[in-house]
């Protein structure tokens, strides 16, 4: 009877203690969510209100500690302003061949890459030309200066966005999701229960994938704001017509060569309206030759009607 009684206040003991564990767990998740959450400056500072007192036995001393929790925690804070640019250029050319490679060599020789490239002719065999050329940022006013001399420029737009808030804002994003994903790791080596660990696991396989999708928008911000993007459209120019005799006097071979060139043209538009009215003609001849020969002589041995009094 007594070994009964005492299996069963273990048994609630045990029961007791699972319930404590999970309501302990729910809490750390909660805490670490919001610390996710929050500002990296009020993590930061939070953090270094911690680090010395979780670990004051360290050789370095408090200040040490500090100093130590504050590189892990601090997120590196970019250097100036970060602007995207981008370019597009409409330039005519003599040889859209040659200026292309006159562009890309431009663009190699600045450290830059070339990106797509589009090439057409049209119905009168003039080629057309459109590349997308990445260079660097300190190289970008270089690269349009030489890109602008391949030919006559027609049109020239160029954008430069300030997004230096937008990079801020993702590294601190960046360094609150990495200290919670950490948290979450602590908790999984602590975790006992089965029904912990699973869901310490779906939280950690949240939270990386967040934590990932920040890591792609760095990355991206990054090569928009080190590469300029620059849109180069060639297209060659109509033959031009050499008009340096276009102010001498006109000769007796000018004037016999006008008035033969104006007689074709008359006898042409001549020849047009004939065979415009042809079909008519033809229509009203055969209708004239029908009652010519047909009608005409009917009507003539028809006759006279008698009057009554006969």
């Amino acid at each position: 009877m007594h070994t009964s009684s005492r299996s069963r206040h273990r048994t609630a003991e045990h029961r007791t203690a699972r319930a404590l564990s999970g309501v302990l767990l729910a809490a750390a998740l909660a805490l670490t969510g919001c610390s996710a959450g929050d500002s990296d400056s009020s993590g930061s500072g939070g953090d270094k209100a911690a680090g010395p007192a979780a670990r004051p036995d360290r050789p370095e001393g408090a200040a040490g500690a500090q100093a130590g929790t504050s590189r892990e925690q601090k997120p590196p804070k970019p250097a100036g302003t970060h602007i995207i640019r981008t370019a597009t250029l409409v330039v005519r050319v003599k040889d859209v061949p040659k200026a292309l490679e006159v562009a890309r060599a431009a663009a190699e020789d600045a450290g830059g890459l070339v990106g797509d490239e589009n090439t057409s002719r049209d119905d009168e065999g003039r080629e057309r030309s459109r590349v997308v050329l990445r260079v660097p940022q300190d190289a970008y006013e270089e690269v349009l200066t030489a890109l602008e001399g391949t030919g006559k420029l027609l049109d020239r737009r160029a954008k430069a966005q300030d997004v230096t808030d937008q990079v801020v804002d993702v590294e601190s994003r960046v360094a609150s999701q990495r200290a919670s994903v950490a948290r979450v790791r602590k908790l999984m080596d602590k975790a006992t229960e089965l029904s912990d660990v699973v869901t310490l696991e779906g939280e950690l396989s949240s939270r990386q994938a967040d934590l990932e999708s920040l890591l792609a928008q760095r990355a991206s911000l990054k090569d928009r704001t080190t590469m300029a993007t620059i849109t180069l459209s060639l297209t060659e120019g109509a033959p031009q017509v050499d008009d340096g005799d276009e102010d001498e006097d006109p000769t007796l071979g000018d004037a016999l060569g006008g008035g033969w060139d104006v007689f074709v043209t008359a006898l042409r538009w001549i020849a047009i309206a004939l065979a415009a009215v042809l079909p008519f003609a033809v229509v009203a001849a055969a209708a004239f030759l029908l009652w010519l020969r047909v009608l005409r002589p009917r009507l003539a041995r028809r006759p006279a009607p008698r009057g009554r009094d006969d």
